[in-house]
């Protein structure tokens, strides 16, 4: 008998009438109609089961503390980092702990189950990175998470950053970070992503740098990354994360920055919802829309990924942990409004990110890990355009949470006692 048996589901390829069979944690048959004896069965009605939206990119350590000490008042990115550093010394690893505990909970519900976070190390005391090992630890058996050693306020520009990140590494952190932009000089930028790969290829780890977070057309330090990635031989193990001024760049020039990042199959992570707050700060009109070129670069055969960056902190203060939000978001943005490019936002928060993280056993084939979310929807278009309800959230084919269908019983005039999937699509009953 199965443990769990997911039938008349739609997929995201479009297949429909499907039936996803689930034992000891993993799927072993994926087939139209498919039914059998399961301990627990569930009728998905015709709804969209995906895998697991994942977070390319966050900030756990930040999160849930908007206005600690204060509120930032400009919303640019440099008055948040000077607000985070202002925050630092008044930090606690009881309370980092319980904020990023109660995030945790609110992305099991949202359907999110593997988060990549950047933790600061320029605090030599690295609370954050022990208090966010400790959270690994406990959310283990429900969200993949993901540490990258990030030197908040520069490798090479704070003292000790490096001897820090070095240190987190060696307690567990995953991922060696960067954040070259942020660095002295233009050289210490470069300086820094070339001393932080081969840190990262001697110790066999992913990188992942916030590079060209900026609307200056002269912040080029991919193009560095990209070099360096193809010096090491470290092709699909690094990602550029925000790489807001490729928005600004010259287009001849980013015509052959492109080439450079898909021949060293570098992952690139846009924050839709960060980089539109933040970008364009300086500008009058017309104002830039901040984010990276998103389907340029996935024409250029780029793997691209979207994350939430931040929820209530230093640096943005909405967000839920909803993945949908942040692809929905980003669909705007880049005017990806054709049905195709719809569905590739909806696998910028799941399949492509996954790719980022390195996530194994990961999708909805025979073999992967029964991680999956059902969603109160048809299809991913459908998800996006709705946001649509989490019905239920599965980790290993074990039941995490579910929130009931959003329905709305109306009281019109001529028209009593109707019951409507709310938001409503023709034909959904």
């Amino acid at each position: 008998m199965l443990d769990l048996l997911i039938h008349n589901a739609s997929l995201p390829d479009g297949r429909q009438h499907m039936s996803v069979a689930v034992q000891d944690g993993h799927i072993v048959e994926v087939a139209a109609g498919l039914l059998a004896p399961a301990h627990h069965s569930v009728d998905a009605q015709g709804q969209l089961l995906s895998p697991p939206f994942v977070d390319a990119h966050f900030h756990m350590d930040a999160t849930l503390s908007y206005g600690l000490p204060r509120v930032n008042q400009s919303g640019t990115l440099l008055e948040g980092i000077a607000l985070w550093g202002e925050l630092k010394p008044l930090l606690t690893q009881e309370a980092l702990i319980e904020r990023a505990l109660a995030y945790c909970d609110w992305a099991v519900a949202k359907g999110l189950l593997a988060i990549r976070t950047h933790v600061d190390v320029c605090d030599d005391r690295l609370l954050a990175v022990d208090a966010l090992l400790a959270v690994k630890k406990q959310v283990a058996p429900y969200i993949d998470l993901q540490l990258v050693a990030f030197p908040q306020d520069g490798a090479l520009r704070a003292p000790g950053a490096l001897a820090n990140l070095q240190r987190a590494l060696d307690k567990g952190v995953d991922v060696v970070g960067g954040i070259p932009h942020f660095e002295r000089t233009y050289e210490q930028g470069t300086q820094s992503v070339k001393l932080l790969c081969e840190l990262a290829a001697e110790r066999g780890l992913r990188v992942d740098m916030h590079c060209d977070e900026s609307d200056d057309p002269l912040s080029r330090h991919v193009e560095t990354l990209a070099f360096e990635t193809q010096r090491l031989g470290l092709h699909g193990r690094v990602t550029g994360s925000h790489l807001t001024s490729m928005h600004s760049m010259d287009n001849y020039y980013v015509s052959k920055l492109m080439a450079l990042m898909a021949e060293a199959q570098l992952h690139a992570v846009a924050n839709p919802l960060i980089n539109i707050t933040l970008q364009g700060r300086h500008d009058s009109y017309p104002k830039r829309r901040g984010m990276t070129r998103v389907p340029e670069l996935l024409d250029a055969g780029i793997n691209v990924a979207f994350g939430h960056d931040c929820v209530m902190d230093p640096w943005y203060s909405l967000g839920s942990g909803d993945m949908l939000e942040v692809a929905h978001m980003g669909l705007h943005v880049a005017q990806m409004t054709s049905q195709a490019a719809m569905r590739q936002c909806f696998e910028a928060v799941t399949v492509n990110a996954a790719r980022v993280l390195g996530l194994e056993h990961y999708g909805l084939e025979v073999g992967c890990h029964a991680d999956f979310v059902l969603l109160q929807a048809r299809d991913p278009v459908e998800a996006l355009r709705l946001r649509a309800t989490r019905l239920q959230v599965f980790k290993r084919g074990k039941l995490l949470a579910q929130t009931p269908a959003t329905v709305a019983q109306l009281h019109l005039p001529g028209r009593p006692g109707q019951t409507r999937w709310m938001p409503d699509t023709p034909g959904f009953d």
